[in-house]
């Protein structure tokens, strides 16, 4: 059996982590694109929230994976 360093990340996780990468990513570009879209002040500001929020989760996820090489 092959002994992992503690900061290495196993392959099942470089795989879930990839993939919430690109989760959290489309999420940021679909909240944004429809801040854009709709006409109503308020829900244009809820929604840019919204994807800030993720763009937060995205770049947490990044600096974590950065981390761990």
């Amino acid at each position: 059996m092959v002994k992992q360093n503690a900061a290495e990340l196993s392959s099942k996780n470089l795989s879930i982590l990839s993939d919430q990468l690109g989760a959290e990513a489309l999420l940021v570009h679909k909240y944004a694109h429809a801040a854009q879209s709709v006409q109503d002040p308020a829900i244009s500001s809820q929604l840019n929230s919204i994807s800030e929020q993720h763009r937060k989760h995205y770049d947490t996820l990044l600096n974590y994976l950065n981390s761990h090489q």
